[in-house]
């Protein structure tokens, strides 16, 4: 398959955070990152020069675009993906050595995925799970990218796990993950929305502010009384507006993580439930 190269130069460490973000949710599906330059991979078919522009205009950035014949996408992220340790917790490829002294290790293959703890919203995810109760809770992980978030709330001791994605190359590269940490169990669902059909004692969800506002409801349906509602993929400017649908649903706000520009947030769900 064919694709499109983007390079950014002389970017700030904040910029080339947020720009993966957005470009993430125009259907970017790679990024290469290098001391303040970041290059971003689309296929053919999926490039919108006016998009890119719009975005570019936005955050007065200039780039450079290249047609590439084909991509290596496992030399792009094996040159650039280096051992993650979050509190007590790695996430390392497979060629990496093992580090001891570690309670949970996690092997990740990304490829394409969201999720391999070197972002600051992943960051956050993984270290704020690390401070929660997981054992013999109920889990939906929804936007689970490369499954890492899913595995750990296994590690942690949660008794069923439900992971929703809405891209089947993720679907596939989470399969391989749990495969690759020898976890079996967790429930892997292709879907557009975070409708699992069950009750959940907690819901992860690392994915953008306009998704988690359209799921909003499903979350809270879907939370048990008392359960907890962990969040991010949110810019800092994000919290109000994250904080008015907690409002209306009778959340609270029980903890936040600010890491870059971006922020995580543990919400707990009071008995009210919802209030309209």
């Amino acid at each position: 398959m064919d694709y499109i190269e983007i390079s950014f130069k002389a970017l700030a460490e904040e910029q080339k955070e947020i720009l993966i973000a957005l470009l993430s949710e125009m259907h970017y599906e790679g990024f290469e990152e290098q001391a303040r330059q970041l290059k971003a991979f689309i296929p053919l078919d999926l490039y919108d020069e006016k998009m890119l522009q719009n975005l570019a205009e936005k955050m007065q950035l200039n780039y450079l675009v290249t047609e590439l014949p084909d991509v290596n996408w496992n030399h792009i992220w094996e040159s650039n993906f280096q051992p993650m340790i979050i509190g007590d917790c790695v996430l390392r490829a497979s060629f990496h050595q093992p580090i001891e002294n570690i309670q949970h290790e996690i092997i990740v293959t990304p490829k394409m995925s969201f999720g391999t703890g070197h972002h600051a919203t992943t960051f956050m995810m993984i270290q704020q799970m690390q401070a929660m109760d997981f054992n013999n809770k109920t889990v939906l992980d929804f936007g689970t990218g490369t499954g890492v978030l899913a595995i750990l709330a296994h590690k942690l001791g949660a008794a069923k796990i439900v992971a929703i994605d809405n891209d089947s190359f993720s679907i596939e590269n989470a399969a391989e993950n749990f495969i690759n940490n020898n976890i079996d169990g967790i429930e892997l669902k292709m879907a557009d929305n975070a409708n699992a059909e069950g009750m959940f004692d907690i819901i992860l969800a690392n994915i953008t502010r306009n998704i988690i506002q359209e799921n909003f409801h499903l979350f809270n349906l879907q939370l048990a009384e008392g359960g907890l509602l962990l969040l991010s993929g949110l810019l800092k400017e994000d919290e109000k507006i994250i904080m008015e649908a907690a409002g209306n649903t009778k959340f609270e706000l029980k903890h936040k993580l600010e890491k870059d520009g971006w922020i995580c947030l543990l919400l707990e769900k009071r008995n009210e439930g919802y209030l309209f």
